[in-house]
């Protein structure tokens, strides 16, 4: 076992430095790891498919045009999802109005689905559940809760990708938990607050 793990990291070490070398190959396969993070990144700031491929691209140019500025200060696909989340917003600005990205209304939340027929899912069918109430979050909590909960990032690491403070992040959270909380109330028996 320590010897694959060895392996791994010498292979992963090599591909880095392929990486930050300019190497196309490598780029290529960069975009293969991470494209379905970056996807979700732009899904859960409410980007259509359509925007969602353009707001990709631009993502992965501006790593491919920074990569060799890249120091190892974060994760890679830390630094990767900053950029995505960047561009995103960037996008968003440009192509629409700027208080999308602020809290949305609760009619937002309005045409979820009728709860009453949803009872006695199974555990799968619960964490879809709880995914697509986290897609009619407002785009700032959901985003939050993506990154914490789906990508397991610390909220330091969030507050970075987001560019706000770490307590506008756990703010994000409380709210987006509550929230979900009365979105998902009779529906799924488990605790919302039980993940981490």
């Amino acid at each position: 076992m320590f010897l694959a793990d060895e392996a791994r990291k010498k292979r992963d070490e090599s591909w880095l430095d392929k990486l930050l070398a300019g190497d196309h190959e490598a780029f290529a396969e960069f975009v293969d790891k991470y494209k379905k993070m970056v996807f979700l990144c732009c899904r859960t700031l409410g980007l259509r498919e359509d925007e969602i491929e353009d707001v990709a691209s631009e993502a992965f140019m501006a790593a491919y045009n920074g990569i060799r500025r890249y120091k190892g200060q974060a994760e890679l696909g830390t630094w990767l999802w900053r950029i995505a989340y960047r561009k995103g917003v960037d996008y968003l600005r440009k192509n629409r109005r700027e208080n999308q990205l602020l809290a949305e209304q609760d009619e937002q939340l309005a045409d979820s689905r009728d709860i009453q027929a949803l009872a006695g899912l199974e555990s799968k069918e619960q964490a879809e559940l709880v995914w697509e109430a986290v897609e009619r979050l407002p785009r700032l909590w959901a985003m939050a809760t993506v990154l914490f909960y789906r990508e397991e990032r610390e909220v330091k690491e969030i507050a970075k990708i987001m560019r706000v403070r770490q307590n506008t992040v756990k703010t994000y959270l409380f709210r987006g938990r509550k929230r979900l909380k009365e979105l998902l109330a009779g529906v799924v028996g488990e605790n919302i607050d039980a993940g981490r």
